[in-house]
């Protein structure tokens, strides 16, 4: 495992600290590239984050935000990310930038996998920034343990893009990007509040199989170390 792990007394120094090197990120991308993209993840946990985040002063104007995972459901249903990002993170100074929702209004979650997958392609790779959180079951984007795909979304040989999830406590269909997608990200940054979190987190450093607890396979063979942000 390749990792660095930053610690704060509380979260909202880690929101603060996370905001920065996040958006040094994307201004770095944006000072190289022309452009710079990030990948970020639903919950709670972010919310305040993404606040401070859409109030850092770079280039929005060249940023493009996508999601890590999403459920497949409508941009107005209240457990749509869809709907979380619009309402903390595409505001104010980051308004300007683009967005590449996941959830399309296609016949099936597979259709609009097939159909997100191919508008993907167009952001280049790899990510500039990708924001994983956790669950309390080590699951992380859509990689639940017991998912319909799971094998698929965290080998290394299944291509870039986005396939389905169905797992039993995730509730609807979900939309995830593969592990490939998201192991090379310029800057890979685990965010997780809470001793619970860490323990879960020390856990997935010992052995056992990635399909147990399929964070495991980010910390294990992401193409670029881990940057974990955690507060109590």
């Amino acid at each position: 495992m390749s990792a660095e792990m930053h610690e704060f007394r509380d979260g909202a120094a880690l929101t603060e600290g996370l905001a920065d090197r996040v958006s040094t990120a994307l201004a770095d991308g944006i000072a190289a590239r022309g452009g710079a993209t990030i990948a970020v993840s639903g919950g709670s946990t972010p919310k305040a984050f993404f606040r401070a985040l859409a109030d850092r002063d770079i280039d929005w104007s060249k940023v493009t935000v996508t999601l890590v995972d999403e459920r497949f459901v409508p941009a107005d249903n209240p457990r749509s990310n869809h709907l979380l990002v619009s309402e903390n993170l595409l505001q104010g100074k980051a308004k300007a930038a683009g967005f590449l929702p996941l959830y399309r209004d296609a016949g099936s979650a597979e259709e609009a996998a097939r159909i997100v997958s191919a508008d993907a392609a167009s952001l280049g790779h790899p990510f500039d920034v990708v924001v994983l959180g956790m669950g309390t079951d080590g699951h992380t984007a859509s990689f639940f343990p017991g998912g319909s795909n799971l094998a698929e979304a965290i080998s290394s040989k299944t291509p870039r893009g986005v396939i389905t999830m169905e797992a039993q406590g995730a509730g609807e269909t979900r939309l995830t990007f593969t592990f490939t997608s998201l192991q090379d990200a310029r800057l890979l940054v685990l965010h997780i509040e809470g001793q619970g979190k860490k323990d879960v987190l020390a856990a997935a450093t010992g052995d056992g199989p990635e399909t147990d607890m399929p964070i495991r396979a980010v910390l294990r063979r992401a193409a670029t170390p881990v940057d974990i942000y955690w507060a109590p």
